[in-house]
């Protein structure tokens, strides 16, 4: 006979209720472990799917994720001069929000250099890449766009002709991506009065010098548009992907790359620090603390739920010893219930949050050593809970049944 079963049996609506509010504890553990590691896989989602052994960005910063990075797009062609370099592609990468059919949209643009980047290594779940070098673009299933969508930004208009599977940025955003030219053409978009009067103020800056009242009909190329003026410079991008020639040193052509004076460059493995250890390291550092505070507070209340339980059989317990039962009787029948309550627990908060945890608005991503390691912490837990009920049973005397 299972002393701890006939109990639960006899008080069976009691033992759910508890069973089930510790389930929503460790639940809210294990969903709180699952946001963190979804965190960090936000953050270095894009670096890992893209691959690239080096990083070249603008001098001083730390990469287009961590702050802003400007580079001139021909730093792409100096990079390919480099030996051991086998293809440089310019990236760039910014957040815009807008409205579309009535809703906010924000996505994440991200720049791809066609047309040897057509985002063929993208996870496209429906339609295809791109096909053409204007006005198409992959969005994110989770920015609530669909094939076919027309989506104006800015001044164009561009067709939604595929849909990826969890690409979300740092921050969470969904991810679009178009071509290098068409993200420049959104990030750099003026209204049309803001556009005349820069051309006027161009205009009235040569006027006040002497080129421009010995030259007048320098005017007109003053009064142009940005790409025809030579001295305005080159578009400009966020940073260049850089593969190496397989035989050669990655950290020698870094250096080599690293010796100009308006670049920096990082490795694949330092881009990915950079993101960890900076915009979102404060993030998981306060996640790491609320899981740490709930595997605490779990751990509590399962202490002070044994103990109730304890003294609600206190009569039960002296009866048990005055019929002559052994202290490791009265010491297993705590302890079987502690362990019941904290295996049912964890089993019903594994498929609740199997259930709940997609339709959080952050990705969770529940790691199967994680839920190891819970498991052993559920069952220290729950060891060391019923330490404090253990203690009040085996000092009851068989004598206080009469009382």
């Amino acid at each position: 006979m299972n002393l701890a079963l006939k109990d639960i049996r006899h008080s069976f609506g009691r033992f759910v209720l508890t069973t089930f509010g510790i389930s929503l504890l460790l639940m809210l553990v294990m969903g709180m472990g699952g946001i963190y590691r979804g965190l960090v896989e936000e953050a270095t989602l894009l670096v890992d799917r893209v691959g690239a052994d080096l990083w070249v960005v603008q001098k001083g910063t730390r990469g287009p994720f961590a702050e802003i990075s400007r580079l001139p797009r021909n730093v792409e062609d100096r990079v390919l001069a480099v030996p051991g370099v086998v293809s440089a592609n310019s990236f760039i990468s910014h957040t815009i929000q807008r409205e579309y059919r009535d809703k906010p949209l924000r996505v994440t643009i991200q720049g791809l250099s066609w047309p040897t980047d057509r985002g063929l290594w993208l996870p496209i779940v429906a339609g295809r890449a791109l096909g053409q070098a204007h006005f198409e673009m992959i969005a994110d299933k989770s920015s609530g766009l669909a094939l076919g969508d027309h989506v104006p930004l800015g001044k164009d208009t561009y067709a939604v002709v595929g849909l990826t599977g969890q690409m979300s940025s740092s921050s969470g955003d969904p991810m679009a991506f178009m071509t290098l030219t068409d993200a420049q053409a959104v990030q750099f978009d003026l209204v049309g009065d803001a556009v005349r009067t820069e051309r006027a103020a161009r205009v009235n800056r040569l006027q006040a010098i002497d080129l421009g009242r010995s030259q007048p009909q320098l005017e007109d190329r003053a009064a142009g548009v940005s790409s025809a003026i030579p001295a305005l410079g080159t578009s400009m991008v966020s940073a260049v992907l850089v593969d190496i020639a397989p035989g050669y040193d990655p950290v020698k052509v870094a250096a080599r790359i690293a010796s100009w004076p308006d670049v920096s460059v990082y490795s694949h493995e330092g881009q990915r620090n950079l993101l960890l250890g900076g915009m979102v390291d404060k993030a998981r550092r306060q996640l790491g603390l609320f899981r740490v505070l709930l595997i605490i507070v779990s751990g509590i209340i399962m202490a002070l739920i044994l103990y109730t339980l304890t003294l609600d059989k206190l009569h039960d317990i002296a009866m048990l010893k005055l019929l002559g039962a052994r202290n490791l009787v009265i010491l297993a029948l705590i302890l079987q219930q502690a362990l019941l309550l904290g295996g049912l627990g964890y089993c019903l908060a594994y498929y609740l949050g199997r259930w709940i945890f997609p339709y959080f608005p952050r990705r969770v991503v529940i790691m199967q050593e994680d839920l190891v390691s819970l498991a052993f912490i559920v069952l220290a837990i729950s060891v060391a809970a019923s330490l404090l009920g253990i203690a009040k049973a085996l000092r009851v005397q068989p004598n206080e049944v009469l009382a």
